[in-house]
């Protein structure tokens, strides 16, 4: 993306892209009350530096430098050695021995900006991030580059994987003052932590221009108070949007479903699948929705939507079709050239994409990508404890997809002709390849990323197939693997502990019930304090961290709620109703409803709630679809309440931005619909019992939940009792249940895709989500 320039048309698009951001209109008007960019010369000025390209890859496709990178200096590891290395983030210690003097985020760097009067310089990325790479060994790595930021900023690195709370604020000031973000996140602040100047990528020319700009201002005696005034009142808009409040005048209904759907319907992408604009995302919860407003509705074309956007990911280079699991995006439209690097949560949210796929249509095909995940995650991602490590790199060598690609002279030296020629047909290989990284400067030449171009195989092409798929096996195990993010995440762990449950209950491949207990025992063990009702976040090399986030709570809720309804274990849905309760005592938000994304921290500049799903659901978004799930199961209205309470905070963006919440209305249509309960009467862990449980997953049927009849269930549950051959599902709506059956045929019949019964609405408005309670006077 190009930098922002100074004008009145600079204005007019800073506008609208502040009306598109993340916090959608009311950041908009927060940051305009604010009067901070508009007005001021002092920014204008560095907007009108020239800055030349700000690369996002973050947030879209990357862009190529026009400028020279400038001569890079490679350093040996020994040559420096800065704070960083004490350091357990994978993120902060590639950083270790850089020349710049790089602090962690924390109390000693910001009280050397206030003892010596400087600005500083906070750089926010992540391990497995390319884009993050170039910058460092264009910049970070060099010894001139480094002298500048060490004489003239406190330099502070981030690891946005282990603060998400830091990387939230300060991307969303870069989103509102530049119309995009991304990692690497470059941002200037007040010795205060307060934001004045931020954008993305650099090259090493503007780079240096840019912080000379940025010191020169910073200097000036003049210009240094509109500079601290600009940023105390950018930190008072990004706070007077985080503090929104509920609309009293908004309603929750099955009218913003609708509109939600036509939305995000709008932005298909009928020739080669996915929702909206090259680069392509897959942001499952997207599809997701489109696929649970369409199954109910018999919409055959929603259905297709999905179903095809499914076939188009898996068939593209963005699907390693190697070694299974998908990447981060693809650059094109057509799911092609993958931006390499594979995060644990794109893949645990799409093995529930892929499972939603297949009981819909039953194609096996979208069965087996699940399993190839799965594979995948067991042989590369998985802690000998049975924790789940972050990602994989884009990058091995120092070249984005080495690891990955072939060169068709590789391939017919390595194949026999009959499989080359079968290779060559079925993944599209050419002479010349379809990828460059063109972000190096010297770049391998001739790379092919695998994607199945011709689909069409006869049986004796199988053979042959498989044949050739374990000879490119074998070399590829001999290659240099990316660098692998071995830092454990809860929150993480949690959205793949969902879906190795689902697997399991849909699949019945009992292998992937022993990952998710593993891991779920693994994260109790670890990151659990069952005393203090602590879920902590990060774990790496036997050290964990402090932090509270909400994500690290609502994602392993929304995780133990899925195991419970796999095994209906009454500990797992203990485990739930105690990260709950802890989630209202440390995250909700009495006066305005909905859960901040910390539990507080003088650190902070803004406690901020997130409000965006995007590669991820928000946490807000997720705990209100988990509390509602657990308001059945328990029948304890305050589940309800603080669900109802979130999405009524939220209205505004279910109303204009349904793009930006599709989990959310998820949350949404499970609270406007009376959803079924299957409680099933039995041993958990007995045969039988399971057989049901299997007939019951292997229904689509969102609006839903599974539980059992003993442990700390609703007391209507309780009073159901196994028959006299055995346990029996009750598929129950309300108080009415359907005759007790152990038969598959009648369970999946009771379970259609059909609108289950509504609530009462005119009953619910009177009700209303629950008003949040005013904070206590000191």
């Amino acid at each position: 993306m190009n930098v922002p320039r100074a004008g009145a048309g600079w204005q007019a698009n800073l506008q609208t892209t502040l009306a598109a951001c993340t916090g959608s209109a009311l950041l908009h008007t927060a940051l305009m009350r604010a009067s901070i960019l508009l007005n001021s010369c002092l920014l204008a000025a560095l907007f009108t530096l020239g800055c030349g390209q700000s690369g996002n890859p973050g947030g879209s496709a990357p862009v190529i430098p026009k400028s020279s990178p400038g001569k890079i200096v490679k350093l040996n590891s020994t040559t420096h050695t800065n704070r960083l290395a004490k350091e357990k983030s994978p993120y902060l210690l590639q950083h270790a021995h850089n020349p710049v003097d790089w602090f962690p985020w924390g109390e000693e760097a910001f009280a050397k900006a206030k003892k010596e009067g400087k600005p500083i310089f906070l750089s926010i990325g992540y391990s497995t991030c390319h884009w993050c790479h170039v910058m460092e060994r264009e910049s970070f790595e060099d010894e001139e580059v480094g002298a500048l930021l060490n004489k003239h900023f406190v330099c502070i690195k981030l690891d946005r994987e282990e603060r998400p709370d830091v990387d939230k604020i300060y991307m969303s000031f870069v989103q509102a003052t530049t119309g995009g973000g991304g990692w690497p996140m470059s941002v200037f602040l007040t010795p205060e932590k307060n934001p004045f100047f931020g954008g993305t990528y650099f090259p090493k020319r503007d780079f240096m221009s840019l912080c000379s700009r940025v010191n020169e201002l910073w200097n000036d005696a003049e210009k240094r108070p509109l500079i601290e005034k600009d940023a105390l009142n950018m930190a008072k808009g990004l706070a007077e949007a985080s503090a929104r409040k509920p609309d009293p005048n908004a309603k929750l209904n099955y009218a913003l479903l609708t509109n939600g759907l036509a939305q995000i319907k709008a932005t298909y992408d009928p020739r080669f699948g996915g929702f909206g604009d090259k680069p392509k995302f897959p942001r499952p919860s997207e599809p997701a929705f489109v696929l649970w407003q369409s199954a109910r509705a018999d919409d055959a074309d929603g259905i297709r939507m999905v179903t095809h956007t499914c076939e188009r990911m898996a068939a593209g280079g963005m699907y390693d079709q190697l070694g299974g699991g998908f990447s981060r995006y693809s650059v094109d439209e057509k799911w092609l050239v993958p931006h390499f690097e594979k995060m644990l949560y794109d893949n645990a949210q799409l093995i529930h994409l892929y499972l939603d796929a297949y009981l819909v249509s039953g194609d096996e095909q979208h069965a087996a990508v699940v399993r190839d995940i799965l594979r995948y995650l067991a042989r590369d991602m998985t802690h000998k404890g049975g924790g789940w490590y972050s990602a994989e790199d884009a990058d091995s060598e120092g070249q984005e997809g080495k690891f990955y690609c072939w060169t068709q002279a590789e391939l017919e030296k390595i194949l026999n002709a009959e499989e080359a020629a079968l290779i060559t047909r079925h993944y599209g290989i050419t002479e010349h390849g379809n990828f460059e990284d063109h972000s190096h400067p010297e770049p391998l030449k001739n790379l092919n990323v695998l994607s199945i171009v011709d689909p069409n195989l006869t049986e004796a092409d199988k053979v042959l197939l498989t044949s050739a798929r374990k000879k490119m096996d074998a070399v590829r195990d001999k290659r240099i693997r990316p660098h692998l993010d071995d830092k454990i995440l809860s929150s993480w762990n949690g959205l793949m502990l969902g879906a190795v449950a689902r697997a399991y209950a849909v699949l019945g491949d009992a292998a992937y019930l022993k990952m998710a207990e593993a891991n779920n025992a693994f994260i109790l063990k670890t990151f659990w304090d069952a005393k203090t009702k602590t879920m902590y976040h990060r774990w790496r090399d036997g050290a964990r961290d402090s932090v509270q986030l909400l994500d690290a709570y609502a994602f392993q809720l929304d995780g133990t709620l899925h195991l419970y309804e796999a095994t209906l274990k009454p500990e797992h849905l203990s485990q739930a109703i105690a990260l709950a309760d802890r989630m209202i005592e440390l995250f909700y938000d009495k006066e305005n409803g909905g859960f901040f994304q910390s539990a507080g921290s003088a650190d902070l500049i803004v406690r901020a709630k997130e409000d965006y799903d995007g590669a991820m659901p928000s946490s807000n978004s997720v705990a209100a679809l988990a509390f509602l799930k657990l308001h059945k199961m328990t029948e304890k209205k305050v589940y309800r309440d603080k669900a109802g309470a979130t999405l009524k905070l939220f209205a505004l963006n279910l109303d204009r931005g349904a793009r930006g919440v599709p989990y959310l209305m998820m949350a949404l249509d499970f609270y406007l619909h009376e959803p079924y309960r299957v409680v099933v009467a039995g041993a958990p862990g007995d045969a039988a019992t399971q057989k049901i449980l299997h007939a019951v997953h292997g229904q689509y049927q969102p609006n839903r939940i599974v539980l059992g009849n003993i442990g700390p269930v609703e007391e209507f549950a309780k009073t159901l009792k196994p028959g006299k051959d055995g346990p029996d599902a009750y598929i129950c709506s309300g108080r009415e249940c359907k005759q007790p059956t152990h038969v598959m045929a009648e369970i999946q019949k009771y379970l259609q895709p059909a609108p289950p019964t509504s609530i009462d609405l005119l009953q619910e408005q009177e009700k209303a989500p629950e008003t949040p309670e005013k904070p206590e006077s000191d």
